[in-house]
């Protein structure tokens, strides 16, 4: 009867003993480091949510989903503030945001296609020994060329500070820089087109995130954006056709959303 007492003891305990995996066994399971889990768990991304009889942290299966989740928004360029905000939204729903993740991934796959494309065309033409001609060199890189908008910028906003410190900035750059500007607008905007398919208000916290990162990419850049300045600017982004054009093609509705996301971001700093 003890041995029998025994065996039912040690089956009880085997079952109410916490499971899950270990840091070391996540980090090498999502092929990321230890640090960056550590880190994820100390800014409430990504938190273990048992530990065992020793007290190591054990991630369970929701932890796991969690964790998939936020790199799939980290290789879409979505910085961990931007995800977190997301993701704790009280109306976040995971199977609408892995639907628009799919739909963003598969955006960016269409891109990667078109330069690897461009890159083999490269290397055939320097193996082959023939030059490419300028436009097949720049067209992956699409049909945006600043130089094409200095006459009418000049013309609007030639005569304020904004302008000329963008000139004197923008004077400097290289293609490099060019594409770099390209990139982190085309994240931001994919962090409004999230905001809005999630659900959430221009005046939330997402939304609002986002905005402010618009607002210090144009300071970082071109000129130095006060909140009021950058309130105008949403404006802007509804009156002109061809920016709410440019929003609208992202996604239908964010021309008013990114609108009134800085409107409120404005506001918040006031």
């Amino acid at each position: 009867m003890a041995r029998d007492n025994r065996l039912v003891a040690r089956r009880r305990h085997t079952q109410e003993a916490p499971t899950g995996r270990t840091v070391g066994e996540v980090a090498a399971l999502a092929h990321v480091t230890v640090r960056t889990l550590h880190h994820y768990d100390e800014v409430g991304l990504v938190s273990p949510s048992a530990r065992s009889e020793a007290g190591y942290r054990l991630y369970a299966p929701g932890d796991l989903e969690r964790l998939q989740q936020v790199l799939f928004y980290r290789e879409l360029g979505f910085a961990l503030e931007d995800i977190k905000a997301l993701m704790d939204a009280r109306d976040f729903d995971r199977g609408q945001a892995l639907r628009e993740q799919r739909r963003l991934l598969e955006e960016q796959g269409d891109r990667l296609r078109a330069m690897l494309q461009a890159v083999d065309a490269a290397i055939a033409a320097h193996e082959g020994g023939y030059a490419m001609s300028e436009e097949e060199m720049f067209q992956v890189f699409g049909d945006f060329n600043p130089k094409d908008h200095e006459d009418e910028a000049r013309e609007r906003w030639g005569e304020t500070d904004a302008y000329r410190q963008s000139a004197e900035r923008t004077s400097r750059y290289r293609k490099e820089d060019w594409e770099a500007i390209k990139a982190e607008s085309e994240a931001i905007g994919l962090a409004l087109a999230q905001a809005l398919a999630s659900g959430a208000a221009p005046a939330s916290y997402a939304a609002m995130a986002a905005a402010e990162r618009h607002r210090q990419h144009i300071s970082r850049w071109f000129y130095e954006c006060s909140p009021e300045f950058h309130r105008n600017l949403g404006e802007m982004q509804v009156a002109d056709e061809r920016f709410a054009a440019t929003w609208e093609a992202i996604r239908p509705g964010l021309a008013s959303y990114v609108r009134d996301a800085f409107v409120a971001n404005a506001e918040a700093q006031q």
